[in-house]
């Protein structure tokens, strides 16, 4: 890498598609309400990665993430995801 450039991060976010049960979500929103954390609606999961990509121009980390989250991060049948530029 060369002295001056700065490695680009990218976000992953994944989430259980809406009707997809969520079990671990389940058992935290139970857990608070016997815990006497009341007045919850709903509990959500999601997962985030973050990848850190040295010598390569933007439009490449985002390739990359793309293939990533197609062959590893995601299945497109129950998961929906986000992706965006990672906030320093």
């Amino acid at each position: 890498m060369a002295p001056d450039a700065r490695p680009i991060r990218m976000e992953v976010r994944v989430e259980l598609k809406p009707g997809v049960m969520d079990a671990e979500a389940l058992s935290i929103e139970k857990s608070l309400g016997l815990l006497g954390i009341d007045h919850v609606h709903q509990v959500t999961t999601a997962r985030v990665y973050d990848l850190e990509f040295t010598d390569v121009t933007p439009a490449d980390a985002q390739r990359l993430t793309d293939e990533a989250v197609e062959r590893l991060l995601a299945n497109p049948v129950i998961h929906r995801v986000t992706v965006r530029p990672a906030t320093p």
